[in-house]
């Protein structure tokens, strides 16, 4: 558990990668040149993907996601050919219904699971790994290490559909994508 004297527990976790990120919207559906896939942080649409123990059953645009990491979400992202059956069972059971986390299919991974939180990310090849669990653990509403705790993981408005949520663009993103970061 993040605490005053051990505000990111993550960098114990053998395998997590650090990066550091602008916290900045882009332009309404703008695309981002997301340098990581999926990506952990950055640049991100204004409309956040629900995050309160959901689990996607289609992948979601990527823009969205990262949003929802800002407020301090875990995303677990599993390649959809890799992980079936009783081992996506156990990813369901972990996330469904709790609270900043959620859950989705990420066709094309390089690994059969990545965990992202802001800035953080895991990639495991089994899902029993106990390291998934620490990861959660440790930068669930971080309030170090996200940059907006405490932000709503509910979605408002009807820019973002729980049940038909924008799909996710496997194609790069073009000419005119925003980059990850204003620096």
């Amino acid at each position: 558990m993040p605490s005053p004297d051990n505000e990111d527990p993550s960098e114990d976790i053998e395998g997590v990668v650090i990066t550091e990120y602008d916290a900045v919207h882009a332009e309404p559906g703008q695309r981002v040149a997301y340098e990581k896939a999926p990506p952990d942080g950055g640049r991100h649409d204004q409309v956040w993907a629900t995050c309160n123990g959901v689990v996607y059953d289609t992948a979601v645009r990527n823009e969205h996601m990262v949003h929802s990491l800002e407020h301090g979400a875990v995303w677990i992202a599993y390649d959809p050919d890799e992980v079936t059956g009783g081992d996506l069972d156990a990813l369901v059971e972990r996330v469904d219904g709790q609270p900043y986390l959620m859950l989705s299919p990420y066709p094309g991974l390089d690994q059969p699971i990545s965990l992202q939180a802001w800035g953080h990310q895991l990639k495991l090849d089994d899902v029993d790994d106990e390291r998934v669990d620490q990861f959660i653990t440790a930068l669930r509403e971080n309030e170090y290490t996200t940059p907006e705790p405490g932000a709503s993981c509910d979605s408002v408005g009807p820019e973002f559909d729980t049940n038909n949520p924008p799909p996710f663009e496997a194609a790069p993103p073009g000419p005119d994508a925003a980059p990850v970061d204003d620096n």
